[in-house]
């Protein structure tokens, strides 16, 4: 049974939920967590997540399949990405059989909050992992806190698969060369908020962010991975240690060489070259696959399929991805984990 809400028109927006996860780690080790009512945490003051970010996030969704039961998809690696964030943030890793069990008792905890099959809305889990406890100086915490909570949500950027622009910025960079890129940290989106701002203010749906060494390569959409579609049948997403890995990206990737026989390519997208690509997207937990119709680089504006239509293989691709997703098309294995 699910609560009366208007699954259709949720977008993407925080909701309190009646319950969430939460863990401590004490004394070099994580008790066994619990679920929760309070939506508020309580931390020192001094905590190293307040006062140096050290901080990290995930975020993943659980799908009402058609039959009315609930499943997550490949949450082991949002886990596992999670403890690759952690060891560049110097946090101790939340085991990947925590993190699963844990989203399974957040949804099944919140399960009449899980959106109806056919609405096409889904439970975002939002993974939180922070350092607390009493530290002023520039070290890592003692302490530290993973929590989960969710709540029911639409589509992430306004129209669903409808193809939306973007603006290309070179004044900003998202990451450093060697620095966080590669790592689900909040301040690589508090740096993004500025940008982002001037581009919704110019009526663009987000930044496209180049390479910081040059400034001649795509990188990555402000929240999500870029791909591009060659007349050649290549499904091509740009390679750098900077750029955050996609679970969907890499998801897609699989997808389009093993179901569409593409050719998947991780690679430079350069700026002088967006010619070469007849479709263009960008991909993400949260923005699924948002078609890409334009994007402004200075002077240039540049198409790619259309304004207005989703290209045939961007549609293909979502169809697969979330025909998986809600339980409808056969999952390689290992992708589904059914909320029992």
């Amino acid at each position: 049974m699910t609560v009366d809400l208007d699954w259709e028109n949720l977008g993407f927006n925080y909701r309190k939920l009646p319950f969430r996860y939460i863990s401590y780690y004490k004394d070099g080790k994580w008790d066994e967590g619990q679920l929760t009512e309070d939506a508020t945490l309580h931390i020192s003051e001094s905590s190293p997540a307040l006062h140096y970010g050290q901080e990290a996030f995930e975020g993943l969704k659980a799908y009402r399949t058609k039959d009315g039961s609930i499943q997550l998809f490949r949450p082991d690696e949002n886990a596992k990405r999670l403890q690759r964030t952690a060891d560049r943030l110097l946090m101790p890793q939340v085991p990947v059989e925590k993190f699963v069990d844990a989203c399974k008792k957040v949804v099944r905890a919140n399960e009449e909050y899980v959106p109806p099959y056919g609405t096409g809305a889904t439970l975002y889990l939002r993974p939180l992992l922070i350092g607390v406890g009493d530290i002023i100086g520039v070290h890592p915490a003692d302490e530290y806190i993973f929590t989960i909570f969710a709540m029911p949500v639409g589509n992430y950027f306004k129209g669903g698969l409808a193809p939306t622009n973007f603006l290309i910025q070179d004044e900003y960079d998202r990451a450093a060369p060697h620095g966080t890129g590669a790592a689900k940290v909040g301040g690589n989106y508090a740096a993004s908020m500025l940008p982002g701002k001037i581009a919704h203010d110019s009526n663009f749906s987000d930044v496209i962010y180049l390479d910081p060494a040059t400034h001649t390569k795509i990188e990555e959409v402000g929240s999500a991975n870029f791909f591009g579609i060659t007349a050649d049948n290549e499904f091509i997403t740009p390679l750098s240690p900077s750029i955050l890995p996609s679970i969907t990206k890499f998801s897609l990737l699989y997808l389009a060489e093993n179901r569409f026989g593409m050719k998947a390519i991780q690679g430079d997208v350069k700026i002088a070259e967006l010619d070469k690509f007849v479709e263009a997207g960008a991909c993400g937990t949260a923005a699924v696959i948002t078609p890409i119709g334009g994007v402004q680089h200075g002077d240039d504006f540049h198409v790619f399929y259309s304004e207005t239509e989703v290209g045939p293989v961007t549609r293909k691709l979502y169809d697969e991805l979330t025909g998986i997703q809600f339980g409808d098309v056969e999952a390689p294995e290992g992708w589904i984990v059914k909320v029992d």
